[in-house]
């Protein structure tokens, strides 16, 4: 199963032009985003840095559909999102784009394989869908706990699960917003070593909200959010 519509390798799979997003604080506007602009290309791997409040998980949700802009225009693979309403968004989410959550954000009351069905189910992927759940379940390592829930998995684990139902319905791009900040530190870098693999090796474009120095490390490029702006990160030189 591909992701639903031919990717050309050629052309950037994330475009992003003249982005602007603003919330009212009362009576006034707060600009987050000021006229943002991003490309990323098919197979590509971005970090993306910044300081707290900066904007960042706002654009992962422009991206992805989940808000719009009051300016500006948010293409994937040539569709242009801003262009679609809410319906179009979720579709086009739920079938192109996979998310991972800080908060893992599986549901509760259902088991671990039942967690992956679910994005399956939604697509009308219900043939083969078992087979599909027991290879990703088996990739993160976790195919002894299909049946579990998830309050029975530890903090890494639930991660582990959260990775293959971002990845089970095989999405063009891969969002991530701060994967390993519940975590602690040697288990989020399974995590994220984890991540950086199972993307590349299935050739998914990935772009990842973090503050985990080793990620921006492994990234192709890294950006900072600043002033609502991107710029390029300035990585330390390597001897």
């Amino acid at each position: 199963m591909t992701s639903g519509f031919p990717i050309d390798a050629s052309q950037p799979l994330v475009e992003v032009h003249g982005l602007r997003r603003t919330y009212r604080e009362g009576d006034r506007g707060r600009s987050v985003l000021d006229g943002l602009e991003l490309r990323i290309e098919v197979g590509e791997c971005v970090a993306l840095l910044g300081r707290s409040g900066s904007g960042k998980s706002t654009l992962l949700n422009l991206i992805s559909g989940i808000d719009r802009p009051n300016a500006g225009m948010v293409s994937v693979a040539g569709h242009d999102l801003t262009a679609l309403d809410e319906r179009g968004r979720t579709l086009f989410r739920r079938r192109h784009i996979g998310f991972v959550y800080q908060f893992f954000n599986l549901i509760p009351t259902l088991t671990v394989a039942e967690n992956l069905r679910l994005p399956l189910e939604l697509n009308g992927l219900v043939d083969g869908s078992g087979e599909r759940i027991a290879h990703w379940l088996d990739t993160v390592g976790l195919a002894d706990r299909a049946a579990s829930y998830p309050d029975r998995l530890s903090g890494g684990e639930q991660q582990r699960v959260s990775l293959a139902r971002a990845l089970v319905h095989e999405p063009a791009l891969v969002l991530a917003d701060e994967p390993t900040g519940n975590l602690d530190a040697g288990t989020g870098r399974q995590v994220l070593d984890l991540l950086g693999r199972l993307v590349r090796d299935s050739g998914r474009t990935l772009l990842v909200v973090t503050h985990a120095e080793a990620v921006a490390a492994a990234a192709d490029r890294v950006l900072t959010l600043v002033d609502g702006c991107l710029v390029p990160a300035v990585r330390e030189s390597r001897q």
